[in-house]
C-alpha cells in the first residue's frame, strides 16, 4: 500500500513538472531585418569551388590584420583567430579619477580585450563558395573580470576584410 502511494505521488509530481515546461515563443526563432542585414554584411560569395583555398586566403588576411590562428578545421570549413589589444578608454579613466578624488574608492575600468574572428565557408553551387566572417570582442577590466562581450558590427571592419580577401583570392587564382 505504501509503495503504491509513493509511486502515485512520484507520478503526480512528474506530470505536474511536465505541465510546467515552457515552450519557445514563435518570434524567438524568427530572423529580424537587422539580423538579415548583418548576415549580408558578414557574407560574400567567391567564384571558386575550393573551400580550402578560400580558407587559406582568409587565414592569410587574418594574419595580415594581426590575428593569430587559434583553431583550424579546413575539412569543416572553419578557422578561428584572435588578437589581444588595449581596451583603455579616456572617459573611463577620467571618471575613475573623479570618483577616487571624491572618496568613492577604486572603480574598475576596461583594461584589455580579445578580438576574435571566425571564418566559415560553405559551397553555394558548382563553382561558388560563400564565406562568412564574424568579429566579436571580450573586454576585461582592471579587476580581471569580463566587463563586456559583444559582436562587432562596424561595416568598415567587414569591408576592409573582404577587400583584402578579394585581392588575395584574385592573386591566388591568377598565381601572382
Amino acid at each position: 500500500m505504501r509503495q503504491l502511494f509513493s509511486t502515485c505521488l512520484i507520478l503526480l509530481a512528474s506530470i505536474s513538472l511536465v505541465a510546467c515546461v515552457q515552450t519557445i515563443p514563435k518570434e524567438a526563432l524568427q530572423l529580424t531585418k537587422e539580423s538579415f542585414k548583418l548576415r549580408q554584411l558578414q557574407t560574400r560569395s567567391f567564384d571558386t569551388s575550393s573551400e580550402k583555398k578560400l580558407l587559406i586566403a582568409g587565414a592569410g588576411v587574418l594574419q595580415d590584420l594581426g590575428y593569430n590562428i587559434d583553431e583550424s578545421e579546413t575539412k569543416l570549413g572553419v578557422i578561428v583567430g584572435s588578437k589581444n589589444r588595449d581596451a583603455t578608454e579616456a572617459g573611463q579613466v577620467a571618471a575613475m579619477i573623479l570618483v577616487a578624488a571624491l572618496g568613492g574608492g577604486n572603480m574598475p575600468i576596461d583594461k584589455h580585450q580579445k578580438i576574435r574572428a571566425s571564418l566559415i565557408t560553405h559551397p553555394a553551387g558548382k563553382k561558388t563558395t560563400k564565406l562568412r566572417v564574424t568579429f566579436q570582442r571580450i573586454v576585461w577590466n582592471t579587476q580581471n573580470q569580463v566587463s563586456k562581450t559583444q559582436s562587432i558590427e562596424d561595416p568598415q571592419i567587414y569591408q576592409e576584410f573582404f577587400d583584402k580577401l578579394s585581392k588575395a583570392v584574385f592573386l591566388e587564382a591568377n598565381e601572382i
